[in-house]
């Protein structure tokens, strides 16, 4: 099974070296542990110090200070048609880019569709664009990977025609049935006979709304692209995820979580210095023979 292989680069003075070291380690454990079992999508996650360090066949995820217009932000298509993300710095970029690697694994080329019924009456049967983060898209819905806040995303069962006990429709479990959405979060589709572009939003009022977006036949890249740049996507999780309460929480957890890294950190060192000093800790030699054999 072929492994889609990302490269984590900064381009931004307000990232450490240590932090995107240690946000790329979160991504992984996100990818490998939570989100490939479910999708079946292997992936690995790797931070580089440069562009110019990312070897060939990776696909770069850039975290800018400055990324221009909000459509920009977000998963594209390089010249070679190979995605890349470009990722809106903010304090919470964690959930930002774990938000766009979860889209560019579950469809890295922005136009996979799936059929399902309409959350809006009387449509029938539409085209969903597959946004696995957008549906559960606000901080709040999301939850830490050593100390970090990273995004919800739905799993395959959130195209199922109908609602079903004991089914995961999202990995943290906010998400209770197929095709819904919540505060914060929004769906995307195509209704074939008009062939307009759809969304139910959630953003700001008390329940959600629906918008036709109408056709999209001048747009330029991936149906995404065209989605986000209306959306905003990328820039209001920017926006809103330093105004969390689930980023304040994840920021004293990152803190607790540094403390113990720390700690175990000068345990080693000690250990390593003792060892150098010829001072055994784990048993005695004595005739070639360890103690406990």
């Amino acid at each position: 099974m072929l492994v889609t292989q990302l490269a984590l680069v900064s381009e931004t003075d307000e990232i450490t070296s240590s932090q995107l070291t240690r946000v790329a380690a979160a991504l992984q454990k996100q990818a490998i542990r939570d989100f490939g079992p479910l999708w079946q999508i292997p992936a690995s996650v790797d931070a580089f110090d440069s562009l110019h360090d990312v070897p060939v066949g990776y696909w770069p995820m850039i975290v800018r200070d400055d990324i221009g217009e909000p459509g920009a932000a977000g998963v594209h298509l390089d010249k070679n048609g190979q995605p890349f993300s470009l990722i809106q710095y903010s304090d919470s970029w964690s959930l930002t880019a774990s938000h766009e690697m979860l889209e560019m694994l579950c469809d890295p080329f922005g136009s996979r569709v799936v059929a399902g019924q309409s959350p809006k009456k009387g449509q029938g049967v539409v085209e969903f664009l597959v946004e696995v983060s957008d549906p559960s898209e606000a901080p709040e819905n999301g939850y830490t990977i050593n100390g970090f806040l990273v995004s919800d995303f739905f799993t395959p069962h959130f195209y199922d025609p109908v609602q079903a006990p004991g089914v995961r429709y999202s990995f943290t479990g906010k998400l209770d049935g197929p095709r819904k959405i919540l505060d914060g979060g929004y769906l995307s589709w195509r209704e074939p006979v008009s062939d307009h572009w759809w969304q139910q939003i959630w953003f700001g009022t008390k329940n959600p709304t629906f918008r036709d977006l109408g056709k999209l036949t001048a747009r330029t890249g991936s149906l995404r692209s065209a989605i986000d740049a209306r959306t905003k996507t990328n820039a209001r999780i920017a926006a809103s995820g330093p105004e969390s309460d689930r980023f304040a929480a994840a920021k004293t957890l990152t803190a607790a979580v540094k403390e113990t890294t720390a700690s175990r950190a000068d345990l080693w060192r000690g250990q390593i210095e003792e060892l150098k000093a010829g001072q055994v800790t784990e048993g005695t030699w004595e005739g070639g023979k360890h103690d406990h054999e």
